[in-house]
Parts: structure tokens; sequence; C-alpha cells
């Protein structure tokens, strides 16, 4: 049912008005979706700026990913509290501000302040977009219309690294921050012509403050118990400390949201089957695609040498790929059986990943453009398929709180999936660090020979004995650490691949249970 806003600006502008206001929130879901990948190809850079690790770099990621999650859940008040106008607005202008502070920022901390900030804009600006979509458009509409939403929330983050690899070249790390900046607010400014208003309210709807204290405690003790382990160790009692926190908290938000009479998240959403089948496997897909963007990026540069604009354009193809098939697929998904399309895109993205196993020093780059676009079809297949069997499941009074349960969840996976793959890589990188270290002995005949055919040369060179001794030291040291990075990359593809086939058993949940055509009596025998 449309508001009578929206009604009005139909009157207004006709029946295109849907594709106008689409365009409009697009801007906004695709500028806040870019900036989730955009400073990916940034990460190894700022590394060296600051002086800083894996360990608190990924929080530039992983911030930005946990505070859109948990600001996801005060969209629907703002809408019911503000109208869809001046929320879109506000979350737009938070999101440049968070911009334009991260790009003058002259401290790690600083820059991940700038990032939650952002983070907090995208999060209430994604479910409106979603919720204001689903109103323009009819139902037997909705699959295309969620294929248009698709590409400003998956196909905007596959061609970020490369627009923030050419302003990482051309100029430096500040610009991917500024670049965040125009995109929303040409959205802004048509927000103010297409977006539809709110009624006055003469006092606020009450909101669960509660609620909120407690999902962020638990997210956010739980994100930096794991993302803290690798560093303090997993049986330190700080990290059980933050455990044992981020649990007890969860727990009380799911018990409080059952009891309250304004929940931040209605929780009873996911009684039904299909919608929490359609939650789980949208955690995946997360998961792979928040944690893969983050990888491949790092991958390319710290072990094949790449250029952050040459990393960059290594996602393009992929990304204009799905853009393109995006809206096929949404066609498709108002077709074709939800729990079909769903194996298909599982399938294929987990093949994608066991491709990416056998990515080497000498990987050539269109073969690595090969493997994405492989997953990029998977995804392509999944997200429309995924939103619209979900929100199709619910009454029309719970599709603006399924909107932002969908919403939270899917982010809630990107955020875990870039921390795990940022402790599994930091784990597995020690582990052959140190394996390929122990091997590195004077029975080493091969090792031995290197050191000596790379001191000839220095020697050659006129490089003193001690300097010489130093550089092959040095490189032996530099190649031990690269084997280790390639074969832990290899293992956190292996996990996604194994994520993305396991996800495939609560997509069997999709399908749709028919209840059996009732038997016709048998008519009853005459008799005499």
């Amino acid at each position: 049912m449309q508001s009578p806003a929206i009604e009005a600006l139909f009157a207004r502008f006709g029946p295109r008005y849907r594709y106008y206001v689409t365009f409009t929130a697009m801007l906004g879901t695709a500028a806040t979706a870019l900036m989730a990948t955009m400073t990916n190809v940034a990460v190894p850079v700022i590394m060296g700026a600051f002086g800083v690790g894996q360990d608190k770099v990924h929080w530039i990621s992983t911030g930005f990913i946990a505070a859109m999650t948990i600001s996801m859940l005060l969209s629907d008040w703002c809408v019911r509290a503000f109208g869809m106008k001046v929320t879109y607005i506000g979350a737009m202008a938070v999101f440049i501000f968070g911009g334009i502070m991260g790009g003058l920022s002259n401290s790690i901390d600083l820059i991940i302040v700038a990032r939650v900030l952002q983070g907090a804009g995208a999060g209430i600006g994604q479910p409106l977009a979603m919720v204001l979509i689903l109103q323009v458009f009819p139902v037997e509409w909705r699959g295309r219309a969620m294929g248009l939403m698709s590409v400003g929330i998956m196909a905007a983050p596959a061609v970020g690294p490369a627009i923030g690899g050419v302003l990482l070249d051309s100029f430096n790390w500040q610009y991917v921050f500024f670049m965040s900046a125009p995109v929303p607010a040409v959205g802004i400014i048509l927000a103010m012509v297409f977006m539809p208003g709110g009624e006055r309210r003469r006092e606020l709807p009450a909101f669960d403050w509660t609620g909120l204290v407690l999902v962020s405690l638990c997210i956010a003790c739980s994100l930096t118990g794991l993302s803290s382990g690798q560093r303090e160790g997993w049986g330190a009692p700080i990290i059980s400390v933050l455990f044992s926190i981020g649990i007890i908290s969860g727990a009380a938000f799911i018990f409080w949201q059952l009891v309250t009479p304004s929940p931040l998240l209605q929780v009873r959403v996911f009684a039904n089957r299909r919608f929490s089948a359609s939650i789980i496997v949208g955690l995946v897909l997360s998961l792979g695609f928040y944690g893969a963007g983050y990888l491949v990026p790092v991958f390319v540069q710290t072990v094949q040498g790449y250029s952050p604009t040459r990393s960059g354009l290594l996602m393009i193809p992929g990304g204009v790929f799905m853009m393109l098939i995006l809206p096929i697929w949404g066609r498709l998904s108002d077709k074709l059986p939800s729990y079909q399309i769903t194996l298909f895109g599982l399938g294929v993205y987990g093949c994608s990943s066991l491709l990416m196993m056998q990515a080497a020093t000498d990987t050539g780059f269109w073969v690595f453009v090969s493997w994405l676009m492989l997953g990029r079809l998977g995804q392509a297949a999944m997200m429309p398929t995924l939103m619209v069997t979900a929100v199709s499941t619910l009454k029309q009074e719970y599709l603006s709180q399924g909107a932002g349960a969908l919403n939270f969840m899917r982010n809630l996976g990107g955020a875990v999936g870039v921390n795990m793959v940022a402790v599994l890589l930091g784990q597995r990188t020690a582990f052959f660090s140190d394996a390929y270290a122990g091997l590195q002995t004077p029975d080493n005949s091969a090792t031995q020979h290197f050191m000596l055919q790379f001191a000839h040369i220095l020697n050659q060179l006129g490089w003193p004995f001690e300097m010489t001794r130093s550089g092959v030291l040095y490189l032996v040291g530099r190649s031990v650490h690269s084997q280790a990075s390639m074969m832990a990359f290899k293992d956190v593809f292996l996990f996604i691949a194994l994520a993305f086939f396991a996800a495939m058993i609560p997509a069997l949940l999709l399908r749709e249970t028919r209840p059996k055509p009732k038997a016709r009596p048998v008519p009853a025998a005459r008799t005499g």
C-alpha cells in the first residue's frame, strides 16, 4: 500500500516516477556500497603511512560494516519519526561528513572513527531505499526492482577498488575518502524533489534504546575479541571477557526484543522458514563478497606486486559483467523457483573460490579476471532472488522491519566475514612462515645454492661482505614470507568455498511447500 505522499508524487510525475525515485535511492546505496570496498586497495598504503599491521588496519573496513550493521536498526524509527526525505538527506549528510573527516585525518584512530561515521550514515540509508522501491513497484515487478537495487548494492563495490586504485596512484590515500562526497551530494539534491516527505508528528515514536545498547555491545565486543585474539592470545583473560560480554548481550538483546512493545528488530519475522533460510544464505553471501573483496586486492598487491591501480582494474570486468546481468536475474527470480537459482549461485561462487586457490605469483591478469567473473555470476543470481524471497513471505505491516532485519543480517555477515578473513589470513601466514623458516637450515641444498648465487652477484657489484650477508638473509626472509602469504591466501579461499557449499543445505528450505490437493471422495457403489 502506497502512502499519500507517494501517490501525490505519482500524480505529479506520472508512471516514470518509480524510476526517478529508484535512481535517487540508488545513488545513496551505490555511494555507500562503493566506499565499503574502495578503501580496500588503500589498506597496504595506509599500513605503511601509519606503521600499523593487519590486526588494526582491517578496522577501516570492519568498523564501517559494523557501524552500518547497527545503524540499519535505526532506519525504521527514523522514517517513522522524520519521514523518508529527511532521513535520507540526514544519512547522506553524515556519510559525506565522515568522508571529509577521513581525508583530513592524521592518525589511524581518526580514520577508523571517520569510517564508523560513514557506516552509520550508510546503514540508515540502505533499508530506506529497499522499502521505498518495494512501495513504488507492483508486486509482480519485485524481482526486477530488486535487480535494479542490487546494481547499487553489489556492482558498485565491485568497481570500487578500481576507482580507489586510480586515486591512490594519481594523488594519495586521502582522495579515496574525499571521493565519497560528490555522489551522495547529488543524491541529496534529487531527494529534495523526488523523495516522499512524512507527516509532521507532535511526538517522536518510542525508541528501543536498551536494544540499541545491547546489540552494539554484542557486535563491538565480539568483533574486537575476534580481531584481537591473534595478538593477545585466544586464551587471554581480556579475550574471554570480550566474548563473554558479546554472547551475554546478544542473548539479552534477543530476549528483550521479544518482550518490549517497540522492538528495534522484529525477531518474530525469523519464525518464517523461508525468510530465515534467506537470511542464512545471505550471511554466507556477504561473508564471501566482503571477505573476498578485502582479500583479492591485498593478495595481488602483497604477493604479485600489483600497483593500486592495477589491482583495482582487476575488479572492473567482473563488476561490469554483474551490472549487465543483475536485471536479467531479477526478472528470472520472478519466474523460476528461488531455491534452484540460489543453489546455482552458491555452486558457481564456491567453484570460483576453489579456482582462486590456484592463484600464485605468476597467475595472469585475465586468468584472475575470469575467476572473479565466475564469482560475480553466482552473486548476481543470488542477490535479487534472496531479497524477493525474503520480503515476499512477510505481511505488509512487517515489510519495513523485515527489510531492516534482512539488511542487518547481510551486513553482519560482511563485518564478520572481513574480520574472519583477516584473522584466518594472519594465523595461516604465521603458521606457514614458521614451517618454512624451520626448513632453512645448512642442510637445505636449494637454499644454500640460492644464497651463494645471490651473494656472488652482490660481490660482483662491489658490495662489502657484511652488506652482502645482510642482503642475502633479507632476500631469503622475504621469499619465505611471500611463499607463506601465498599458501595462507589459498587456505582462506578454501574456507570461503566450503562456506558456500555448506550454505546449500539451508538453501533447500527456500523451496515452497504447496498443500497437496484434497482427494475427491469415492462415490458409493450402487446396490440393488
